[in-house]
């Protein structure tokens, strides 16, 4: 907030808008802020400064109380006894443990034409592709292989399978699954967090730019809305929208399917989430908001839980960022996804390219439960024995 450039001139941010920096000549006693200007009085930027010059710079006791050097920093050993039994056979239990899932999709009924294939047989199949990180061509021997192990009923071909992820009635079936191979894990997870993150396409939007004269073009992103686990990593609820999907109309939904199989103690989300409906909805769902404010925002005493995180924010500023840190998380969930499954979706539809993504969704959810199961000392195999008891293994 307050800098020294050269003798005594100083440089203060400005505390409303704070790409603004104030000029404070502490020997004049002079500032270029407006009251100075219109007042020609010490104003707060330079009783700012020497406040920082008399306590912050010349105080030994708070020099030697700000000296953090020599603390130990913080560290979270791992189990690699754990670690290494989920990556050596992760392959081998993910296949199962999807198969599992799968087995939970209901088929509908047949009509006239075509037999058509098991809808448990393509989800499975897809889920398989995204988690090879292969295109589809590619992944065929991957495919047939399962197959082979009885883990499908029948051969399908690569097209068969984009194309059926074409098909918007695999959206919230897809949604479900995620959301039950979460449950698993409720017995573990008290505090969450929300986020979103682009997801590139291979798709562009073109148009002739008339100020230069020369065709232009822009990618397409894919935002994928999520709750998380702030423990496990877990994805409990997630939206797929395009790039311009706002984050804080995706709350009030993403909240409501987390909240029907966890109980949840606390949620955290970045200012993009600020609003009073969203605070009102959290504390509803019987968790406590994490939501910093903004610089801009005031005071509403007339919505009590505005109010309520207004106090937390300014009075505890510590309980609230010792809290608050646990947002990172979905960050961490974030990276996970994009580093072992890619950061992009190989389809040209949007229906195919959110059924893909989702896809992603479903497998990190389920390497997830493999990783769980094993620092746990349970069998993954068994884990999602009971799909929708949720916590038998845990309890």
């Amino acid at each position: 907030m307050v800098r020294q450039v050269h003798g005594g001139t100083w440089k203060v941010r400005s505390q409303q808008k704070t790409r603004i920096l104030y000029s404070v000549n502490l020997e004049k006693r002079t500032c270029t802020c407006p009251d100075w200007g219109a007042w020609g009085m010490d104003c707060k930027h330079i009783f700012g400064v020497i406040f920082f010059t008399e306590v912050v710079i010349v105080d030994p006791v708070e020099e030697k109380m700000d000296d953090t050097t020599n603390l130990p920093s913080k560290t979270y050993p791992q189990k690699w006894a754990a670690y290494n039994k989920a990556q050596i056979g992760e392959q081998e239990w993910f296949e199962s443990l999807l198969q599992q899932a799968c087995a939970t999709v209901p088929q509908p009924p047949q009509g006239r034409g075509r037999r058509r294939l098991p809808l448990s047989d393509v989800i499975y199949l897809a889920t398989r592709k995204v988690y090879s990180t292969k295109s589809g061509r590619r992944a065929s021997d991957a495919l047939s292989a399962c197959h082979e192990k009885d883990l499908v009923g029948s051969k399908v071909h690569h097209n068969t399978i984009n194309r059926y992820l074409r098909k918007e009635e695999l959206t919230p079936i897809l949604t479900s699954l995620i959301e039950l191979t979460a449950t698993p894990l409720q017995a573990l997870e008290t505090d969450f967090a929300i986020d979103s993150s682009g997801f590139a396409t291979t798709t562009y939007d073109r148009w002739y730019d008339h100020k230069w004269g020369q065709p232009s073009r822009r990618a397409r992103w894919l935002k994928c809305h999520v709750i998380v686990g702030a423990k496990t990593n877990v994805v409990t609820s997630v939206k797929i929208t395009s790039l311009r999907g706002a984050d804080t109309t995706m709350l009030p939904e993403l909240l409501a399917a987390s909240a029907k199989e966890f109980k949840m103690e606390r949620l955290s989300g970045d200012k993009a989430y600020l609003s009073r409906v969203n605070l009102a909805a959290i504390e509803e769902a019987g968790a406590m908001p994490l939501v910093p404010f903004k610089y801009n925002s005031v005071n509403v005493p007339s919505h009590p839980a505005w109010q309520r995180m207004w106090t937390m924010f300014w009075t505890e500023q510590d309980r609230f960022n010792d809290l608050y840190h646990k947002r990172s998380n979905v960050e961490t969930t974030f990276h996970m996804i994009k580093a072992k499954l890619g950061g992009s979706v190989r389809s040209k539809n949007f229906t195919a390219q959110t059924n893909e993504l989702l896809c992603k969704v479903l497998a990190h959810n389920i390497i997830v439960l493999i990783h769980e199961a094993c620092e746990l000392g349970l069998d993954p195999k068994d884990f999602m024995e009971n799909l929708g008891g949720a916590s038998k293994g845990l309890n």
